[in-house]
């Protein structure tokens, strides 16, 4: 049996071989003080913020990385054991950011293998996303990927198979959520939980003015009299918000642009920039980013699971993937 995992910071997408995406749920699980896990996933993030003192959400995963490992082995084993029915242990191959440590590589495949893996491959986000997007990245032409996750932003060049350039930051969706809820939170005073930044991006967020304002009404405790208090917001305030992180997401496609042998620029300019990636749905991205850069960009249809199904079809095609993939720790 062959599973490909997306490890994400947000959310954890798991592909079977000839099912497709079965399982995408939230990177939250919920842990009681004698550490018994309470609820993982989708169970788990609705607890956010409204836990009792004896019970925590976390999420185990930061910036793309594993932030506690044992919690992370108990969320791997719990999605594993739920995705694959059978009695044999299933090959994994799990999706790394393409910045991080050999130490970071071997955590994730530990935590896989002592998950109930019988044998775990890693690839890196960036070509997992090109994959996933059908990007023919094993010919000798250059393909420039813009993976936007919960906690990582991946930029890459590939080209016959493997990452030319590229650049991995700390900015994500998360990022962006916590962009809205300072915003708020200066101009405002009041205080909104994280899954209402996340639903304000998703509702109103954008990267450029929309042609007609969106509205939204925000509910939080007002910081000064303590109470509970509802404001009006419109989508310019959250574009405001956002400046910053968008800001060195843009920096960073800049960054690789420049670093890009020429004969790979002249492929990308034909081809455009491909964005995948939960941050890739937020309004106007990738206008901004063409308009920045004079490169065409284009969202990846399917951006949410494009990582997911470049692992899987990794997996799939070992034979063909075997030398993009990261080397054996």
């Amino acid at each position: 049996m062959k599973i490909g995992i997306d490890l994400g910071t947000a959310n954890i997408l798991v592909y079977v071989k000839g099912k497709g995406i079965v399982i995408q749920e939230p990177s939250v699980v919920a842990v009681s003080d004698d550490n018994q896990i309470v609820a993982v996933g989708d169970e788990a993030r609705e607890m956010i913020g409204r836990t009792p003192g004896q019970i925590s959400a976390i999420r185990p995963m930061k910036d793309g990385v594993i932030a506690d490992y044992v919690i992370t082995e108990a969320m791997l084993r719990y999605f594993i054991k739920k995705a694959g029915r059978s009695f044999t242990k299933p090959d994994v191959m799990i999706s790394v950011p393409s910045g991080v440590t050999s130490v970071e590589k071997r955590a994730v495949r530990d935590a896989a293998l002592k998950a109930g893996a019988r044998e775990a491959y890693l690839i890196e986000e960036p070509l997992a996303a090109a994959i996933g997007a059908n990007v023919p990245i094993s010919g000798p032409s250059g393909n420039l990927i813009i993976d936007i996750g919960g906690g990582t932003s991946e930029i890459a060049v590939i080209s016959l198979g493997s990452i030319v350039v590229s650049r991995s930051l700390r900015v994500g969706g998360n990022r962006f959520d916590e962009a809205i809820a300072s915003y708020i939170r200066k101009k405002y005073n009041l205080m909104v939980g994280e899954r209402t930044a996340e639903e304000i991006k998703i509702e109103i967020g954008t990267a450029l003015p929309l042609d007609r304002e969106l509205h939204m009404e925000v509910r939080g405790r007002d910081l000064i009299a303590g109470l509970p208090r509802t404001i009006p917001l419109t989508s310019s305030e959250v574009m405001e918000a956002l400046e910053q992180p968008l800001q060195q997401i843009v920096a960073s496609v800049r960054a690789v642009l420049e670093e890009t042998p020429p004969e790979l620029s002249s492929d990308i300019i034909d081809k455009g920039m491909v964005m995948s990636g939960g941050g890739a749905l937020l309004r106007n991205i990738d206008k901004l980013l063409t308009q920045v850069t004079g490169v065409p960009c284009h969202v990846a249809e399917n951006a949410l699971n494009c990582v997911a199904l470049g692992t899987g079809l990794a997996l799939e095609h070992f034979d063909f993937f075997k030398k993009s993939l990261v080397q054996r720790i």
